[in-house]
């Protein structure tokens, strides 16, 4: 249980450097795909900064699964702080996770955690799309026969696959590439049904309260809760 304390001190300690980090790995692995002109000492500079970012991550990660009591259900329950050590494109993910420590996405009730689901899984939509086109153009655009060669491409074949519309238009030839697209089919089927979810839950929780409220207005009681008149 002290382990567990040391943890959650660390982890509030490193909240903030951690969604810097990522921020930060996110201008230079766009800074690092999309200019190809840069001089070998900035591509050199650029290198360094992504070792020290991953440093950071390799290192918060060993730390707080070191005091971790439950060190499997620490894992189960932080899949992307482990994705951020082992694969370069999942750092910037670490940023949409360090939102859960803003205060006004903090709490348990029903409408913090709608309010954090639909804040995380839109941010998560555009970071997905966002970092998979990037991923995408730096696997294709210099393989033989390849049609995506400019980050506008990217990001159309990566919006539209996502969004299951599949024009054809533009396609991975690479095997890096294909797999790309095989997560970005995965997680465009998981971010749909998320999204599905959480609006089924408001439309259904909106719903009951009204009918609460109509019910009590016809016995002439008083609203519940907040819904009752200053």
């Amino acid at each position: 249980m002290a382990d567990d304390e040391k943890r959650l001190r660390w982890e509030r300690a490193t909240a903030w450097p951690g969604i810097a980090a990522s921020a930060l790995f996110l201008v230079v692995y766009t800074w690092q795909v999309l200019d190809q002109s840069k001089p070998p000492t900035l591509a050199a500079a650029l290198l360094v900064v992504i070792v020290a970012i991953w440093s950071f991550f390799a290192v918060d990660y060993v730390v707080r699964i070191t005091l971790a009591s439950d060190k499997w259900l620490f894992v189960r329950k932080n899949p992307i702080d482990l994705l951020s050590v082992l694969l370069p494109a999942a750092r910037p993910f670490r940023l949409i996770t360090g939102l859960r420590h803003l205060r006004g996405l903090r709490g348990n009730t029903p409408s913090h955690l709608r309010r954090r689901v639909i804040i995380i899984a839109a941010l998560a939509v555009l970071m997905f799309i966002y970092v998979i086109s990037l991923a995408e153009l730096q696997a294709e655009r210099d393989a033989p026969g390849a049609n995506i060669k400019s980050f506008g491409d990217a990001l159309w074949w990566a919006a539209v696959t996502m969004a299951t519309v599949g024009y054809g238009d533009y396609y991975p030839v690479t095997v890096t590439g294909r797999l790309l697209a095989v997560v970005l089919m995965i997680g465009g089927i998981a971010v749909v049904g998320t999204s599905s979810a959480t609006i089924v839950s408001y439309l259904a929780e909106r719903t009951q309260t009204l009918r609460i409220a109509r019910r009590n207005d016809e016995e002439g009681e008083d609203p519940p809760g907040d819904e009752r008149e200053p």
